[in-house]
């Protein structure tokens, strides 16, 4: 009897019974259009779809002042009724194929170019000038620290951002807590410089992402969130001096809010220059 290969085998993920466990990832496609997602997101995702299947959608901003880089311009939003209404169609699609849907939501933080309005982050240190191998330069302004009365009022920003998503008809969101934006500045003290009660000691550089976790799964409930963490990625000048207990206290602290799901960033070049794995064993304990 052939053994079956776990990669097309049925899983049950909370509520959701998929069908095998190959995922879309939440890939940024650049083509919204005044951050509205277009219909030509109706095909990409559809043809993406199998029944029983997980998919994520692309990072979608919370907010006028969440979206992103020069490199990924045209993000598209959930903030508005407008951009709730052009989700629609293209969730229905995912949904007549048979597959589960989550919205990923996002905020930039400084990582945002958004004219001449100073982005926000968890300091007023900006991202260096960034040159890619294309010859594509992409420079950011020196962003803003946010006060901490300005705080709830983002936390707040990403709950919305989940009630519109379920309003859309997605079927949960996954939290972009990863790759240098706006929590994961908060998360990693390369960033945050803060000596108030979102900086400082690990506990304290988590507390932004927590609150937003515990705000967004009060609204929408804990068995439809996600959450994307990347503690060993050094992007957007966005690194930690102690990864592995960043990635371990983050994931203890998703456990205790009984999130759906915590997706972590492969940690590829650590193993690649130490010969060895790590993180995955004790965060899986």
């Amino acid at each position: 009897m052939d053994e079956a290969i776990p990669l097309i085998t049925p899983y049950k993920m909370g509520k959701f019974e998929l069908s095998h466990r190959v995922v879309l990832a939440p890939l940024t496609r650049s083509r919204a259009y005044n951050n509205l997602p277009q219909p030509n997101a109706i095909l990409y995702y559809s043809q993406r779809t199998t029944k029983g299947g997980f998919l994520i959608a692309e990072a979608t901003g919370v907010s006028a002042n969440a979206q992103g880089m020069k490199i990924t311009p045209n993000t598209p939003g959930i903030w508005t009724n407008e951009q709730v209404e052009a989700w629609k169609p293209i969730v229905d699609a995912v949904h007549a194929k048979g597959g589960v849907f989550f919205c990923q939501i996002w905020h930039a933080g400084r990582a945002s170019n958004m004219g001449e309005e100073a982005p926000i982050s968890s300091t007023d240190k900006g991202v260096e000038t960034q040159i890619y191998d294309e010859g594509t330069v992409d420079e950011y302004l020196t962003p803003r620290k946010l006060r901490e009365d300005e705080i709830p009022d983002v936390i707040n920003s990403f709950r919305v951002a989940a009630r519109h998503a379920i309003q859309a008809g997605f079927d949960g969101v996954e939290i972009h807590g990863a790759h240098g934006f706006l929590l994961e500045q908060f998360m990693k003290d390369s960033v945050n410089d803060r000596t108030d009660q979102y900086g400082g000691s690990l506990e304290k550089r988590c507390r932004f992402a927590l609150e937003v976790v515990r705000a967004v799964s009060d609204e929408i409930g804990p068995d439809c969130v996600g959450f994307k963490l990347s503690p060993y990625a050094n992007y957007l000048d966005c690194f930690d001096s102690d990864p592995d207990s960043l990635g371990l206290y983050m994931a203890q602290q998703l456990d205790k809010c009984n999130i759906l799901y915590l997706s972590v960033t492969e940690p590829e070049m650590i193993m690649i220059v130490s010969g060895k794995p790590r993180f995955a064993k004790e965060v899986r304990a």
